[in-house]
This record gives C-alpha cells, structure tokens and sequence, in this order.
C-alpha cells in the first residue's frame, strides 16, 4: 500500500513539474516509462524483473533529471510564477525519488532479491 501511494504521490509531482513546458520531452518521456514499469512491478507480485527494473529506472530518471533541471533552468527575467511552480514541483519530485528507491528496494527484499 505504502508503494502505491508513494506512486501516486511521484504521479502528482510529475504531472505538476511537465505542467509547463520548459522542459524538453525526454523529460517526460523517461519519467513517463519509468512511471509505467512502476505499474508494472505493482501488478506481478512475484516478478523480480519488474521490480529491478523499476528501481534501475528510478535510479536513471534521478540522473536525468538533474540533468534537465539544471541545463533547462529559465534565467530569472524569463521565469514567471507558472515556470517557478513548474520547476519547484520537478525539484520536489527529484528530492522524494531516494525515498521511493529505498522504499522500491525494499520491496525487492521482501521479493527475495539479494
């Protein structure tokens, strides 16, 4: 339950972050296949592939991201109240994937990976 909520919470904070569009797709798009691998390890309770694989994506997309947020920051004359909230949401949502791995990794654990 605790995975499917912190699901959600990634899907909110996302959505919130691509709201604007000011970052490229490969934003999206990454955040987007790792959010549907997600699912994906959700629904096969016993697949262990699944699982890895969506904590090998968490951890990429926390790459990524950095990577986007720091190369496609607006400068300060271009960055509107729209564009600040854009990019305070895809910050936050950077902040609170280290706590959906650990939780993910856990979850492997349980599964009875190494």
């Amino acid at each position: 339950r605790l995975i499917v909520n912190v699901g959600w919470v990634f899907v909110v904070l996302f959505d919130r972050g691509c709201m604007n569009y000011m970052f490229p797709a490969s934003y999206a798009w990454g955040n987007f296949s790792v959010l549907a691998v997600g699912i994906w390890a959700i629904v096969q309770r016993d697949s262990l592939d699944a699982i890895m694989m969506f904590l090998t994506g968490l951890l990429l997309t926390v790459l990524t991201d950095i990577i986007h947020i720091s190369v496609f920051y607006p400068p300060n004359n271009y960055l509107t109240d729209e564009k600040r909230f854009s990019v305070g949401m895809a910050i936050f949502s950077l902040l609170l994937k280290p706590v959906s791995c650990y939780l993910v990794y856990r979850m492997y654990q349980e599964r009875g990976g190494e």
